[in-house]
């Protein structure tokens, strides 16, 4: 699969992704890292279908992905909540555009609310949230839709270090409760161990998957697995690969 943005000004066309192959099973928890600009959040949008591939296609589940569809839920960095509706009325956005029943969103958005964690919020406006209770709800409102795939766009990259910990432990939790194919993007090595059943590394510009470490750690994980040999092995051999890529995509401006 290829990816590039037209030239500016008569310029040479930007190639973000070139020659990119990558199969993710059901069910699979994959983290995808690598330097900043190499196209992380691009190959988000391309899966989602709210961009479309030079050349290549994505397929999910055997279909080509053309537009984007219920089946692919993309959960951002912002939660992007809608500041004047409640927390219940944002989980269920995306079942009142599917003009659901009233009755049918509520219970649903109800049901994920306490799933999450925020069991009693469900009349909380978002400004009365704190920045880990909003990420939970733009989770709670990508799982509203029963999405196959729930795509994860640095989700918890805005958050101070301690909320961002427990927020990837109740991720997990949520994870192995739901089961949904995850692809979750990040700058964060230990956050990638800590998370994902496999981490893909790109490379700088153009980008292109240059390892696929599987991450054979025990299930469920609880923060103190970041102190064992086996993680920081994994943390190790990442950021070997990595760090070239890193300076690459320095030198290369990005």
């Amino acid at each position: 699969m290829h990816l590039e943005y037209p030239a500016a000004s008569g310029g040479e066309p930007l190639v973000a992704i070139a020659d990119l192959s990558l199969t993710i099973a059901q069910g699979e928890f994959v983290a995808i890292i690598g330097p900043s600009g190499c196209g992380k959040s691009s190959l988000l949008y391309l899966i989602n279908g709210i961009a479309k591939p030079t050349s290549g296609t994505i397929s999910v589940a055997g279909d080509v992905v053309t537009r984007p569809s219920p089946d692919r839920a993309l959960v951002f960095q912002d939660a992007a909540l809608l500041p004047w509706c409640s927390v219940l009325t944002n989980v269920a956005v995306g079942l009142q555009i599917q003009r659901k029943s009233k009755s049918e969103r509520e219970t649903v958005a109800a049901e994920l609310i306490k799933l999450v964690g925020l069991d009693g919020f469900g009349a909380k406006l978002p400004h009365q949230l704190s920045g880990g209770m909003k990420q939970r709800v733009g989770i709670a409102r990508a799982l509203c839709v029963d999405p196959e795939v729930l795509l994860m766009d640095e989700p918890f990259g805005a958050l101070d270090a301690q909320t961002r910990q427990l927020m990837g432990v109740e991720l997990l939790r949520i994870w192995l409760h739901r089961k949904k194919t995850v692809i979750f993007v990040t700058h964060d090595i230990d956050e990638a161990v800590f998370l994902a059943d496999r981490v893909v590394v790109m490379s700088a510009r153009p980008s292109r998957v240059i390892e696929e470490v599987r991450i054979d750690l025990s299930r469920p994980r609880a923060l103190d697995i970041e102190n064992t040999t086996e993680f920081l092995q994994y943390r190790r051999q990442i950021w070997d690969v990595l760090k070239s890529e890193v300076t690459a995509s320095w030198a290369g401006g990005a």
